[in-house]
């Protein structure tokens, strides 16, 4: 649904926006494989969850605070994806210890080594598919604030009150 909403204000309805999308892709899509170099393990990748979900709190956080309703709308919208992103990690973090459960049968090290291995890395298919998907619905929420528009599911979750 379109809204009147002034330029500056759909400037600051972008920002919840592109600060999703810039610490999707430092966090997530450079930070990541920064740490795999780094060979820093498992638990290196602790660092770009953290400051990822340090990242989502600050947006919760920001979406609970009333301004304008029309940037506030794309903050929630913003939380939005990001709980996404989270549900994605979530998932990982399951397989993931459900692969340390599975690896752990095994009475052989270099057995429990290669399916440690290769089951991480498959735990780690729901994160990176959670990271492209809202990649592309972070940027396309930029070009919905330049369009004056508010998807309806945050209408409906966050009434307009004039």
């Amino acid at each position: 649904m379109q809204f009147e909403a002034s330029e500056a204000e759909i400037n600051k309805a972008k920002v919840p926006h592109n600060l999703f999308v810039s610490g999707l892709f430092l966090l997530d899509l450079m930070m990541t494989p920064a740490i795999i170099v780094l060979k820093l393990g498992m638990t290196g990748l602790l660092i770009p969850l953290i400051c990822s979900c340090a990242l989502s709190g600050y947006i919760y956080l920001r979406s609970r605070k009333m301004t304008v309703w029309f940037v506030d709308a794309h903050w929630r919208l913003a939380f939005y994806h990001s709980a996404w992103l989270m549900r994605g990690y979530a998932a990982s973090a399951l397989l993931i210890l459900l692969a340390w459960l599975i690896s752990q049968t095994s009475h052989d090290e270099n057995m429990k080594h290669i399916m440690w291995t290769a089951l991480t890395r498959i735990a780690l298919m729901p994160s990176l598919i959670a990271v492209m998907v809202t990649a592309v619905l972070g940027a396309s929420a930029i070009g919905l604030a330049n369009n004056h528009e508010v998807p309806d599911k945050i209408l409906r979750a966050f009434p307009f009150v004039e």
